[in-house]
């Protein structure tokens, strides 16, 4: 994978952060939780309906 290479894009239901998922090379979603402690992340893929929330590791 290249630096380009984002697998799945997610949204932070908090502040409206858009980050790669944990497929993508960098992780950006969970650093931004680990940075920010913004907990709900949803995807923003077409089709997907989906949240995770990293505290409660948990989808919904």
């Amino acid at each position: 994978m290249g630096f380009s290479d984002w697998v799945h894009l997610r949204q932070c239901l908090t502040c409206g952060h858009i980050a790669c998922c944990d497929s993508s090379p960098r992780r950006h979603a969970t650093q931004h939780f680990l940075t920010t402690h913004h907990p709900v992340m949803q995807s923003i893929e077409p089709g997907e309906f989906w949240r995770w929330c990293y505290l409660d590791e948990t989808i919904g």
